[in-house]
């Protein structure tokens, strides 16, 4: 069973259909890379998938459960949306961390405001407290920042603060991390040590979502590829297939622009 079904997903913006009749699946263990230009409809579809944008057609299936049916009112309530969220965790393309915080506060700050809904949070409060900075502490660690735990962000650099962004997408152990242009908003030398970082989360075989511009990176990671233009999937498969011999016209004139370009 796939971990996550999209079927017929479709987003609108006054007169514009930004994606329409969008369908994909996704294995739990896989990394599906998203490419296209801009304006393709990329970053909504992954919007769409954290209900920061609700989708006004299609529905949404993770681990079975259909978590959003557009058919459905009660999909779209809010308190409803905000529980959705928790399957996914979103890692945006200019870090979003809070600048008042230190690294291991914005990665802490969500689960702890969560854990004051749990019903045993009064009578265990400072156990859950603990595990969840234990937690963050060894996700920190994991992405190569346990001296980093108490430097605000302004005290890192770029690629500093988007690990501090990943650490903090991980902490609330979603079912399916995405990535939104990860490294877009960095210099070309802080780029690899994020790459890096999401190398070694498909290797421990972490469900990810990555729209990305960088192609020889998304032919490594990726086990699927998805193309889209103008709101729909042109082309889909492996990244062999979709990079090194697309099969559609479309692809081939995108990815033949890439390369004109001087990008690798």
């Amino acid at each position: 069973m796939p971990i996550l079904e999209v079927r017929n997903i479709s987003k609108r913006f006054g007169d514009t259909e930004v994606i329409r009749d969008i369908s994909f699946s996704l294995e739990k263990g896989e990394t599906l890379s998203i490419i296209g230009s801009s304006g393709s409809g990329k970053t909504t579809l992954l919007r769409c998938l954290n209900f920061l944008e609700t989708p006004d057609n299609g529905t949404i299936t993770v681990n079975g459960e259909v978590i959003f049916d557009a058919s459905d009112p009660a999909s779209r309530s809010e308190k409803g949306i905000r529980e959705k969220r928790l399957h996914f965790g979103m890692v945006f393309q200019s870090f979003n961390l809070f600048p008042q915080y230190t690294a291991l506060q914005n990665v802490t700050l969500a689960g702890l405001l969560l854990a004051k809904e749990r019903p045993d949070y009064r009578a265990r409060k400072n156990e859950i407290r603990e595990e969840i900075i234990n937690n963050a502490k060894a996700i920190l660690d994991s992405v190569g920042l346990s001296s980093k735990l108490d430097h605000y962000p302004h005290q890192l650099s770029g690629g500093q603060q988007q690990r501090v962004a990943i650490a903090r997408a991980l902490a609330l152990k979603p079912d399916i991390l995405c990535f939104d242009e990860p490294t877009s908003a960095l210099d070309p030398e802080l780029t690899g040590e994020v790459l890096r970082v999401i190398r070694e989360l498909a290797e421990r075989e972490t469900t990810m979502i990555i729209v990305t511009h960088e192609m020889s990176f998304a032919r490594q990671v990726s086990d699927n590829v998805m193309f889209m233009d103008d709101g729909v999937i042109v082309e889909y498969g492996p990244p062999e297939q979709v990079i090194g011999n697309p099969r559609e016209e479309r692809t081939k004139r995108f990815l033949e622009r890439y390369f004109e370009n001087g990008n690798s």
